[in-house]
């Protein structure tokens, strides 16, 4: 079973807003439901799991029952930070799911997911045993030690990506990975593949896109609108 853990229990106060940023309609529909959309209708994905604010639990069910997300099989109430959050959405997995099993950890909040990143995510998988999307820097980069006044040294953009979700691995990869994390006590890794990285892991890179953009800001939300309205032209390769 390929089942999709959709991460939804920040309070989005990065926005300014007067409800969490993953219950804000765009186009008469919630961030959350946009996502949600992207795995319920990809065929390569089984169920759905939504970690998300205590609060407002029974409204994301209401909010999926309307738009028909028949895919949505648990709604879990979200932890702390961003790693206890997943950690709580991988337990309730656990008593339900084999090992084996695949997940696919993706930011509610990143609406603009395509098929093609998902089936890209799946791919990347099943070759390399995980996936992380991931897309190449194309600024110049420079790292600063004064809280980014100025700086002297400048990174190569050609050895710098840039992650995204879904971070694809197995239930069992994903529970090994929290536990290590509580027995080394690193804390608030809310990224899968950071985790994994600490811990000692190769992270392989599946592939995103500019437009798999993680809303959490007004800016955000008004590209994300943007992209709505926008059609790839058709002389574009």
């Amino acid at each position: 079973m390929t089942v999709a853990l959709l991460t939804a229990a920040g309070s989005g106060t990065r926005m300014g807003q007067d409800i969490p940023k993953q219950f804000i309609h765009v186009e008469n529909k919630p961030i959350i439901i946009h996502t949600m959309e992207a795995f319920q209708n990809h065929p390569g994905v089984d169920a759905i799991i939504v970690v998300t604010i205590p609060a407002w639990i029974d409204v994301l069910k209401a909010y999926a029952k309307q738009f028909n997300i028949s895919k949505l099989r648990w709604v879990v109430a979200g932890g702390a930070t961003g790693q206890e959050s997943i950690l709580n959405g991988l337990k309730t997995l656990e008593t339900e799911l084999s090992p084996d099993d695949i997940v696919m950890v993706h930011d509610g909040n990143r609406c603009m997911v395509s098929s093609e990143i998902i089936s890209n995510s799946l791919a990347t998988f099943k070759k390399y045993g995980s996936a992380v999307a991931a897309i190449p820097c194309v600024e110049a980069v420079f790292r600063s030690n004064d809280d980014g006044f100025s700086s002297t040294v400048s990174i190569p953009r050609e050895q710098l990506f840039r992650t995204q979700t879904p971070h694809t691995y197995t239930l069992g990869k994903l529970l090994w990975a929290h536990e290590e994390a509580a027995k080394q006590g690193i804390t608030e890794t809310a990224a899968s593949c950071t985790l994994m990285q600490r811990l000692g892991e190769t992270v392989y890179f599946s592939k995103g896109s500019e437009e798999n953009l993680k809303i959490t800001t007004v800016d955000d939300m008004m590209i994300f609108k943007a992209l709505l309205h926008t059609k790839k032209d058709n002389w574009l390769k």
